[in-house]
């Protein structure tokens, strides 16, 4: 017989929103994480990467980040707010535990390690969020000169005097862009002209207006179809260095050649590196024997509760009900619901589905 009433896989944000919430309906969750400390995936983020949410609506309940609450935090900050989070949760945490298969037998699940140990428990939570697998689209055609993903850039100095295009108009790749263009001739590339929006309203950020009219939280996730794409959060100096040229935006190229990029205007010109700003997808790959995917490999679900595999659910995906399902101020919220629906499958390990 396990001792834990849960497993939850990944021991970033959602992993530690999930634990917290099992343990607070008095479940014995195991949270097992592949790198070697509970802060999922923050420490690979580029160096200069800022939240675009203040301090106060960055933070899980009752534990807010230090220092001034209107600041917009660092990667760093994020990686030390996680860490101490996790040291005050009473949950076993296995770092160091990546999870290659989970398999389903007689109302339990099995979690199969890359090192060989298997961990046992009726439920089991996939949090390993929707920021995971980096997104690499097709190309019209084939580059032969630098291509790497925002999951792979660090800080500008290394692209010192080459020539740069980045591909996307979110916010990861205007921050990027504006901060290569001190080094390197850099130029955004996107399907649809930016999008800027002032980060306050009437003198408030605009996190206080979503959160107090609760836009923040509204279940709409499971109607979309498409995701709406957001705005690049922006107090005016991005736009001002994009109105400069200093990165310039271009729609997208036509195609490559080597390392020749074809402009949508016919004009060809030389580039050294490709910068892919394509956003992630989840990666739970480890599910794919229990048929809980689609055929495009995405989690069947119905805000973070499986539809297809009884006991099992999600935890950090894009739009998994709201707007916030996704970041540090909102993951606890779907934690929650997701718990409250799996927590009697854990203590009477019924074998009957769990319908969200």
């Amino acid at each position: 017989m396990s001792d834990h009433d849960a497993i939850v896989i990944g021991g970033g944000q959602s992993g530690l929103a999930a634990a917290h919430a099992l343990r607070a309906r008095g479940l014995r969750p195991l949270l097992l994480e592949a790198g070697p400390e509970p802060v999922g995936s923050w420490p690979n983020y580029y160096d200069s990467l800022t939240l675009f949410s203040p301090a106060r609506f960055s933070a899980f309940p009752g534990v807010p980040f230090p220092g001034d609450p209107d600041r917009y935090p660092h990667r760093d900050e994020v990686i030390d707010y996680l860490r101490r989070y996790a040291a005050t949760l009473d949950v076993d945490i296995r770092t160091g535990h990546r999870v290659e298969t989970v398999t389903a037998t007689n109302g339990t699940h099995t979690a199969h390690t890359a090192h060989g140990d298997t961990f046992v428990a009726p439920v089991l939570i996939a949090a390993t969020g929707g920021f995971s697998r980096p997104h690499r689209p097709m190309l019209p055609g084939h580059f032969t000169g630098n291509v790497l993903h925002t999951a792979e850039y660090r800080e500008p100095s290394a692209f010192a005097g080459q020539r740069v295009v980045i591909v996307g108009g979110g916010n990861s790749a205007v921050q990027i862009a504006v901060e290569l263009a001190g080094h390197a001739r850099t130029t955004i590339a996107s399907r649809a002209p930016l999008r800027f929006a002032k980060p306050t309203l009437l003198g408030k950020d605009l996190h206080w207006w979503t959160a107090t009219t609760r836009l923040d939280v509204l279940p709409i996730g499971p109607w979309l179809r498409t995701p709406p794409t957001t705005p690049i959060s922006d107090k005016g100096a991005y736009r001002a260095a994009v109105q400069a040229g200093s990165p310039d935006r271009r729609d997208m190229f036509t195609h490559l050649d080597g390392t020749t990029v074809t402009w949508a205007d016919g004009t060809r010109e030389t580039v050294d590196t490709l910068i892919l700003a394509t956003g992630y997808r989840p990666d739970v790959s480890y599910l794919q024997g229990l048929g809980a995917l689609n055929a495009a490999g995405a989690p069947q679900h119905r805000r973070g509760v499986s539809t297809t595999c009884p006991r099992l659910g999600y935890v950090g995906l894009e739009w998994q009900t709201s707007f916030s399902s996704a970041t540090l101020r909102g993951v606890h919220r779907d934690a929650q619901y997701v718990t409250s629906h799996l927590a009697e499958a854990a203590r009477t390990r019924c074998c009957s589905p769990i319908n969200a």
